[in-house]
């Protein structure tokens, strides 16, 4: 359904880049094979969508070449919207259909293809939302749909309400969580491929100096002389390993590192290389 490294564009609003330009980006991702673009409604202080749909404005036959994801489900306090007083979570059916008309005219689409909920609510009515999400398959506005940040139960609960196809998480060798704590083991068992945000630490994999991430980003850097690539391709090929399939989100401006994370599906780490840094990231052999 997605392309194997999806682009992130939470940070477009920094990039004070023109319509033109951010068409250009967009171009370019789509000529490197990244056709899934990973949005929220809150990006950019709910900026982000309009951003992105204004530079597809100049180009609008290059929407059948991509895949858009949103998400929704969180409320921010910014100036346009007075009436929230606090930093909360909504997956009302109310707010949930909002949230994707809204994005539906920000991005200037006809259709969502993957809409996911952006955290766990413990407010949530898995009822209330599965009627939401049928309302919005069946109206035709979204073609699936997913959650972030949500727990294997958390998961399991909506899972048994409607159907599912992913749960995005964060995922790298500072953090791996997702390996033992029964994400991965549900995606791979249900077939329901994850999507992977931070896969390079928010950078920390090369800028960090701590411990653990000098001793990943040595290893990184040694193992892809061996292939001839950077130590951060390795670190996507890495993640694309592992046997649940998982969709790397790199959300870098620069077309090289979309580039850079589109070299590791050209890369099969043997058994030994993937635990080499796994090794690096724990300081010590596994048990």
């Amino acid at each position: 359904m997605l392309s194997p490294i999806v682009a992130g564009v939470w940070r477009m609003a920094s990039w004070n880049w023109s319509p033109q330009e951010r068409l250009r980006w967009i171009e370019q991702c789509l000529d490197l094979g990244v056709t899934s673009f990973d949005h929220a409604d809150i990006y950019g202080g709910y900026t982000v969508e309009a951003l992105f749909g204004d530079a597809l404005a100049l180009a609008p036959e290059l929407r059948q070449r991509m895949q858009l994801v949103t998400k929704c489900g969180i409320q921010l306090r910014v100036d346009a919207r007075p009436d929230t007083r606090i930093k909360h979570y909504d997956t009302s059916a109310q707010h949930i259909v909002r949230s994707v008309e809204h994005s539906l005219t920000q991005l200037r689409t006809d259709v969502i293809d993957l809409l996911l909920l952006h955290r766990p609510d413990a407010l949530m009515d898995a009822d209330e939302v599965a009627s939401a999400f049928d309302t919005l398959r069946t109206q035709g506005k979204v073609k699936a749909f997913g959650v972030s940040n949500y727990t294997p139960a958390q998961y399991e609960l909506l899972q048994s309400r409607t159907p599912l196809v992913t749960n995005q998480v964060e995922c790298h060798p500072l953090h791996r969580a997702p390996l033992y704590d029964g994400t991965f083991d549900q995606a791979q068992r249900l077939r329901a491929r994850p999507m992977i945000w931070s896969p390079l630490a928010g950078g920390a994999l090369f800028s960090s100096e701590t411990e653990d991430a000098m001793r990943v980003r040595g290893t990184l850097t040694s193992i892809g002389a061996r292939y001839g690539v950077s130590a951060a391709t390795i670190a996507f090929a890495w993640l694309l390993r592992l046997p649940c399939n998982p969709y790397p989100i790199t959300g870098s401006r620069r077309i090289e590192a979309m580039q850079e994370a589109v070299a590791a599906t050209a890369i099969t780490l043997d058994r030994q290389e993937w635990t080499d840094i796994l090794v690096a990231a724990t300081g010590k052999d596994v048990p």
